[in-house]
């Protein structure tokens, strides 16, 4: 098997019959959506979709459009990946796969000694608020390709229980002034709510919270898909306005954090702003946001997570992609002793560098 980085990442058979994972066009005889942000889903369906009944439900919440899909095909397991709800990691197993007819070995450039892989798509192995972790110790696969958005040394974040703490007391510490949470619609707004309700009212019996939880419409859209496809709960409700507001919580999609109205709202109402992200530990995070405090909240791997990951699976070979792959695969071979590389668009796999 061949694996490629390109629209999405590739794997390809002797014979040209490929599965291809998160791709925006999806192109192969199987289509793996790992998760439902929108650079990794598609506008075509060519083929048979795999993916979780939760990422079907949000995706089509999303954009109004639906689609067939399978939860499994033989070959072909989803595992937690504990980015976002229904965010699930691919193990390929070549001796089980189907695409319709006997995958008999092929002559091939790449790795064709390899029976196992595993697409981790994008994830985390923290536990975070209502969201288990992808847990690396469960998966056996000869080679992972791996995203590695924070791959490196500086992206080390605080101890989950702690980080959910601080956000907490930030809370409470703020309870007579609107502040503005901002998250993904999908992922980091819902915990944004969650926390706001631990903070204000009570996540265990499901109550909403005591001060009023205000959401943008794309995050309610969210929720309710969510709501749908699980048990989980979230307290905010859609806002008519953003005027008179007291001691209201409004969570907003990240990337209005800089628009005007924004701008002018939180200063009318004198509100806080805080944002959330992996990229917080960069002191420049704050002011791109024009934010009043940060907050490392992520939904994905830190650097340390990442090695852990891999020292959990310990595959003969390594893939890495997004982010500082190149740094991370250069760390897991001269650090770790892995056999690593990234997978730069249109490159293949490790016998075709040697």
């Amino acid at each position: 098997m061949t694996v490629r980085h390109r629209d999405g990442i590739h794997f390809e058979f002797g014979d040209g019959r490929r599965i291809v994972a998160d791709a925006r066009s999806a192109a192969g005889d199987v289509n793996v959506v790992s998760h439902a942000h929108a650079d990794h889903t598609f506008r075509s369906t060519p083929g048979t979709v795999v993916c979780a009944a939760e990422t079907a439900a949000i995706a089509e919440a999303r954009t109004g459009v639906g689609f067939e899909f399978v939860e499994r095909v033989p070959g072909i397991d989803l595992v937690p990946a504990g980015h976002v709800v229904g965010s699930r990691a691919a193990i390929v197993d070549r001796d089980r796969l189907s695409l319709g007819e006997s995958l008999e070995p092929q002559p091939e450039r790449g790795d064709a000694d390899h029976r196992r892989y595993c697409y981790t798509g994008d994830f985390s192995i923290r536990d975070r608020c209502y969201l288990e972790g992808f847990d690396p110790t469960a998966v056996e696969t000869d080679v992972l390709v791996m995203e590695t958005t924070y791959g490196r040394p500086a992206y080390r974040f605080p101890p989950q229980e702690e980080l959910e703490a601080a956000i907490v007391d930030w809370i409470r510490d703020n309870d007579e002034r609107p502040l503005f949470l901002f998250g993904y619609s999908l992922g980091r707004a819902q915990k944004l709510q969650w926390l706001a309700r631990a903070a204000t009212g009570g996540v265990d019996d499901g109550s909403d919270a005591e001060r009023d939880v205000l959401v943008a419409d794309s995050i309610h859209e969210v929720n309710r898909a969510i709501e749908a496809a699980t048990d989980l709960s979230f307290p905010g409700r859609p806002y008519d306005s953003l005027r008179g507001l007291e001691d209201e919580i409004v969570v907003l999609p990240s990337n209005q954090a800089r628009a005007d109205w924004v701008e002018r709202a939180v200063d009318r109402e004198d509100g806080l702003k805080a944002g959330f992200s992996g990229w917080a530990v960069d002191d420049g995070f704050r002011y791109r946001g024009n934010y009043d405090v940060t907050f490392p909240l992520t939904d994905h791997c830190d650097f340390d997570d990442l090695v852990a990951t891999v020292e959990a699976i310990d595959p003969a070979v390594v893939y890495t992609h997004h982010g500082f792959d190149a740094a991370f695969a250069t760390t897991l071979e001269t650090e770790y002793g892995y056999r690593a590389r990234p997978l730069k668009r249109d490159q293949r796999t490790l016998a075709e560098f040697s």
